[in-house]
């Protein structure tokens, strides 16, 4: 098991699923075992394996881009876990969401409060993860800068998520992304304020650095 954070709760991370390299991971509260598990990308097999041992209570989809939703089938197949989604991203979802998330909604695990935030700009309805000393982004915040945008709009909505609702929780929060490596919560913000400090061409978009 790859834990990451060990705390209240745990998080355990499982990295490098599918042809895209997705992280996908497990939300658990060490007393009651209860746990989340976080994303459905391919190799989904993986992340069930890595929650062996935990009760787990359901899927939260943090976005339903391809790449984080084609283990979907196989989550059916394998296990009846209530799979939950966004609004604004449920139409993207191979199939019938168990339940939709809205922003501030809290889900728990054993004591443990999983505060929903929806971040949109990278789509419509993307969701973070906040619990006291960890967030799990999805692909709306990673080390560097914001996840990938198609357009001008779509990257000012993003980045409002992102100045409004995750650079304003404690800065020593860990940050997990959608892919790739860990950052922090005060790390980020540093970044951030690089970016902020330049003009940016009002037709920015796609792949952008904070520090670039």
């Amino acid at each position: 098991m790859t834990l990451v954070y060990d705390g209240p709760h745990l998080v355990f991370k499982v990295a490098s699923m599918g042809p895209y390299d997705n992280n996908g991971y497990v939300i658990a509260d060490p007393a009651t075992k209860e746990a989340y598990l976080v994303d459905a990308p391919a190799e989904i097999e993986r992340l069930l394996s890595e929650a062996d041992g935990f009760q787990v209570k359901g899927v939260i989809v943090t976005h339903t881009h391809p790449d984080h939703v084609a283990g979907y089938a196989d989550l059916k197949r394998l296990t009846d876990l209530p799979v939950s989604v966004h609004e604004s991203d449920a139409r993207r979802l191979p199939g019938e969401p168990d339940a939709l998330l809205a922003h501030n909604d809290e889900l728990t695990v054993g004591s443990t409060r999983i505060r929903v935030l929806h971040t949109p700009g990278h789509t419509p309805g993307a969701l973070c993860l906040f619990t006291d000393g960890t967030l799990v982004s999805g692909d709306t915040l990673f080390p560097g800068g914001p996840g990938r945008t198609n357009t001008p709009d779509d990257l000012r909505q993003v980045v409002a998520s992102i100045e409004e609702r995750l650079l304003t929780l404690p800065d020593g929060s860990l940050v997990l992304p959608g892919h790739g490596a860990d950052t922090t919560v005060a790390a980020s913000k540093a970044e951030f304020a690089v970016f902020k400090s330049k003009p940016q061409p009002a037709d920015l978009y796609g792949h952008v650095s904070w520090t670039a």
